[in-house]
């Protein structure tokens, strides 16, 4: 059995932190003092957790902004899953740019694949590859214009 990183738990708490807060738009401290008293929260990087979850609600607006041209329907139409999913992946994306996009979306995927419904994933990913490809540029340019061994050792 594979225990799961201290960041995928980092990120599964942000998600239902995110998730009650776009439901319904609790203080960020109050479901931040709920997430402390989850199980296994002693297991998760607290201080992702709380950079996620914490840029996550307060950028939550201009994400969903950023998000939008990249989306197929209105941003109030999404799950509230793969809403959550999408803002934590952004701020991953925009603010995390030691974690390789390619890390962000796999991360997402997989945070999406756990929660979300049937084929939320395939969504997110495409979402996120093309946010990532305009927040990430030189990442993304790079990776794609890799010689084919480069690319498949990543």
């Amino acid at each position: 059995m594979t225990t799961k990183s201290a960041r995928r738990r980092a990120r599964e708490l942000a998600l239902q932190g995110m998730y009650q807060w776009l439901l319904s738009r609790s203080d960020a401290g109050e479901i931040d003092a709920h997430l402390r008293a989850s199980p296994g929260f002693e297991k998760a990087d607290k201080t992702h957790l709380d950079a996620l979850l914490h840029s996550a609600i307060r950028e939550a607006s201009d994400l969903s902004a950023q998000l939008q041209p990249y989306l197929d329907r209105p941003v109030a139409e999404l799950s509230p899953v793969e809403h959550a999913v999408l803002l934590i992946g952004a701020v991953e994306l925009r603010h995390h740019l030691d974690i390789p996009y390619k890390v962000v979306i796999n991360e997402a995927v997989e945070l999406a694949k756990t929660f979300g419904g049937a084929d939320g994933f395939r969504y997110v990913n495409g979402v996120l590859d093309k946010f990532a490809a305009q927040a990430r540029a030189p990442e993304v340019e790079a990776a794609r214009n890799a010689p084919p061994r480069a690319r498949s050792a990543n």
